[in-house]
């Protein structure tokens, strides 16, 4: 379904309409957990262009950890005290705010710009920041889980010629990586961590459709089955091969492990390609990105959207707009998302400068049979946080059995929101 309209002198006339006429500068706080090198490069992309295209000032409000600044943010929203912009990740999480009208709407600006007409996948926009036919959010970037980071140095030290492309050939290979001396796979300790490379495992050895059978479907049986219990095996396993140190790292510093040649794999989202850079690293030399990894790779079209909390200042709102607008924007998305290792959700930019990682990306963007659906699209944020907890216990307690992880994965999803 369309809801927006895509004249050009209609998106030229409205959002003049919308955007001029601003009295005074404002303040205008944004609420994100971007925290690491590459994130704030990234977001440091939003508030320069901000205020050097504007006359306001972007207040940057930081909070390590999603579940942390989403946190936050709906408890200063609801107690009546919101900031003025908030980063989310797509899905359920926001659904309250709109139900309470406590959103900013953002569908006259989304139709003056033609939104529709250059945002893609469709579902980006529709399926993330459409409820009731208007538009509460506006989508930054197009992130993926499914990726592997593969120290090359790591591998040709261990005497490893190619490095593998898939989950079952890396554990082929993973005694070799641990007697070289260096740590096989890399995971930190944060709970999303485990869950977003379980998924992947899952992905990648079950493929799209039972991935869908689990969390679109709610199968509990097939999560009871002999197949399904194979990702529990293939997780242990994959998990056998963390350092000691795991447990209290985070992420971007897990993804340094790699960047300075101490871990053979990591498993996370695209994000991390952002560190590589900062570092200076030159994927297909210093590292590999893996589609996957598997030998048939998906997309997972997740990302990061930002909510507009209503304000009683007509100003902020005007600035609200401005800043909803500008992340949007073709030279914006460019720079944004080059910094981030995101890609964008324009589909009519140039992206001359992409790397070899990027346009991997892009080629399995552009077929529908490669694009995945997130796991938090299906699912609430307390029944993502179940699974992370049950995940991550089970990557961390040895005595936990493979089959009572089973059973109480399927207990979560059979009662799942």
């Amino acid at each position: 379904m369309r809801v927006f309209g895509s004249s050009t002198l209609l998106r030229s006339v409205a959002a003049g309409a919308l955007l001029c006429g601003v009295a005074s500068a404002a303040e205008v706080e944004v609420m994100h957990w971007w925290t690491s090198g590459g994130e704030n490069a990234a977001v440091s992309v939003f508030a320069d262009q901000f205020e050097a295209q504007t006359e306001h000032t972007w207040k940057d409000t930081a909070i390590a950890g999603g579940s942390n600044a989403r946190a936050a943010m709906m408890q200063r929203t609801l107690g009546g005290d919101p900031p003025d912009a908030a980063q989310f990740n797509p899905g359920r999480q926001y659904e309250e705010l709109i139900e309470g009208g406590l959103l900013l709407d953002l569908t006259e600006l989304a139709e003056a710009e033609g939104w529709a007409d250059f945002v893609r996948p469709e579902s980006i926009l529709t399926n993330a920041c459409v409820k009731d036919g208007r538009v509460w959010c506006v989508p930054v970037n197009i992130h993926s889980w499914q990726w592997g980071w593969a120290s090359t140095k790591v591998f040709m030290d261990s005497g490893i010629d190619t490095i593998p492309t898939n989950i079952p050939d890396f554990l082929a290979v993973a005694p070799q990586i641990k007697e070289a001396g260096f740590i096989p796979f890399a995971i930190g300790g944060e709970t999303w961590q485990h869950t977003g490379a379980f998924n992947v495992v899952m992905v990648g050895l079950l493929g799209k459709e039972n991935y869908y059978r689990v969390f679109r479907d709610r199968d509990a049986d097939y999560v009871r089955s002999d197949e399904f219990k194979g990702v529990f095996d293939a997780w242990r396993e994959l998990t056998s091969y963390k350092d000691e140190g795991s447990a209290n790292r985070n992420w971007n510093d897990t993804t340094n492990l790699v960047i300075t040649h101490q871990a053979g794999l990591q498993i996370m989202g695209d994000w991390a390609r952002g560190e590589f850079a900062v570092a200076g690293k030159e994927p297909g030399v210093d590292y590999e990105c893996i589609p996957g990894p598997s030998d048939t790779p998906f997309l997972t079209t997740d990302g990061d959207i930002f909510l507009f909390p209503k304000q009683d200042d007509p100003e902020v709102e005007k600035a609200q707009l401005e800043l909803a607008s500008l992340m949007i924007s073709a030279d914006v998305q460019v720079a944004f998302n080059l910094a981030k290792g995101s890609l964008p959700v324009r589909g009519d930019v140039d992206l001359a400068k992409a790397d070899a990682c990027m346009k991997k990306g892009l080629e399995l963007l552009k077929s529908p049979d490669t694009v995945l659906t997130a796991m938090n699209r299906f699912v609430t944020e307390d029944t993502a946080g179940q699974i992370n907890d049950l995940i991550s216990e089970f990557s961390f307690n040895p005595d936990k059995t493979v089959e009572e992880t089973q059973e109480s994965f399927a207990k979560i999803i059979e009662n799942a929101d």
